[in-house]
C-alpha cells in the first residue's frame, strides 16, 4: 500500500506510549494498534485531528504517500 503510517515514529519523538495516546484520543488500544501497524483501511478526520492534537503534529507527520515501485 502506498500510504505509510508513521504513527510509531511520532509517538517515539513525543515519548508517548500507546496506552497514553489511547487515553488522550479516546480510542481503543486495538484500533490504535491497527492504525500504528499500517493495517487500517481508513481513518476518520476527527480521529486524525485528535491524534495530531495529542502529538502536537501535522497530518503529514503521520501519513506519507510513496509510489508503488511497479
Amino acid at each position: 500500500m502506498p500510504i505509510i503510517v508513521n504513527l510509531d515514529v511520532m509517538m517515539a519523538k513525543r515519548k508517548m506510549s500507546l496506552n497514553e495516546l489511547s487515553e488522550k484520543v479516546d480510542l481503543t488500544l486495538s484500533n490504535l494498534s491497527i492504525l500504528k501497524t499500517g493495517k487500517a483501511k481508513a481513518i476518520r478526520f476527527s480521529t486524525l485531528e485528535a491524534i495530531c492534537k495529542a502529538l502536537d503534529c501535522q497530518p503529514a507527520d503521520i501519513l506519507e504517500y510513496r509510489r508503488d515501485s511497479r
